[in-house]
């Protein structure tokens, strides 16, 4: 049972430099008792080069990424950039991908969207080529890779690859490809009823449930607070149909805002639904003080 924590976790607006801001708040997970920290993607800092500078600077801590969308990414480059990750952080560095959301990502880069599942599947079998140090030559629809020198990084090797992946085309994809899934918004039951039993008889997944959790003594503060962070989230098609398996109605049904008692109650639930780590999203959402103390009840329960 391992508990992570997601970065930025809602309180760096007032960085004047995100990578030390990220870089010290990575410390106080450590310091916190918890075992990693996961870095978002989304237009701005790069995931993959703030989880090699947090881990090279902060010793024992995994680092991982929550998730790099595979659009407008080739799987070469995310290959290259992981395998330096985990040669500068001495092996503690974990690749989580996804999909991302098309409404999102294709009118910012302008790129046709191919098929999903395709591109998953595709970018997934480049992806175990590069990261095995295998001779990497793949010709897809969505996807060729066909180098001609080596994408092996010395010191690379061994990165753990997990998928973002809820539905059960992607799911299915995952465990044939990938070490295991890193879902969002997947509460308790679509764990035990949908996610686990995707691997089952394959082998032993790794599952990274990323769940919105706050400490505080402020419930209805925090919660409108949540209500509109998360709401986005409730009209995305891959989002809407993992939460009618759940059987919520908003996104912020999910999150775990109470005391001590109540959130460590809430996280307990999703290991008992088959979840080896949790990771704590948004802790920040309102204060720095709520998202220290998150961490710290968290630090204890492991």
């Amino acid at each position: 049972m391992t508990i992570g924590a997601a970065l930025p976790a809602g309180d760096a607006g007032h960085a004047k430099n995100i990578v030390d801001e990220l870089v010290a708040q990575t410390r106080q997970a450590a310091d916190a008792g918890l075992s990693s920290v996961w870095f978002t993607q989304l237009f701005d800092h790069d995931a993959i080069s703030l989880a090699a500078l947090a881990g090279r600077a902060v010793p024992g801590i995994e680092v991982g990424t929550a998730a790099v969308p595979l659009y407008s990414r080739h799987p070469l480059v995310i290959a290259s950039l992981a395998q330096t990750a985990q040669a500068a952080t001495d092996g503690r560095f974990t690749l989580g991908v996804g999909l991302g959301v098309r409404g999102l990502l294709e009118p910012a880069y302008g790129l046709p969207y191919p098929p999903p599942i395709r591109l998953l599947r595709e970018s997934l079998e480049v992806l175990n080529q590069a990261l095995d140090g295998d001779r990497v030559s793949f010709t897809g629809s969505s996807v060729v890779a066909r180098p001609s020198l080596s994408t092996t990084v010395a010191g690379g090797e061994g990165v753990q690859l997990l998928v973002a992946a809820m539905g059960p085309q992607a799911l299915r994809a995952t465990a044939e490809f990938a070490d295991g899934t890193i879902p969002f918004l997947a509460g308790p039951r679509a764990l035990e009823r949908q996610i686990v039993p995707a691997f089952a008889g394959s082998f032993e997944p790794r599952i990274v449930a990323a769940v919105p959790a706050v400490v505080t003594d402020d419930v209805d503060a925090v919660r409108a607070i949540a209500t509109v962070n998360l709401g986005y989230y409730a009209d995305i098609p891959s989002y809407r149909q993992i939460l009618d398996v759940e059987g919520v109605t908003h996104p912020a049904d999910l999150a775990l805002i109470g005391s001590e008692a109540e959130v460590a109650k809430g996280i307990r639930r999703y290991f008992d639904a088959g979840a080896t780590d949790v990771v704590l999203i948004q802790s920040g959402m309102r204060s720095t003080a709520d998202r220290l103390r998150t961490w710290q009840l968290a630090g204890s329960l492991m």
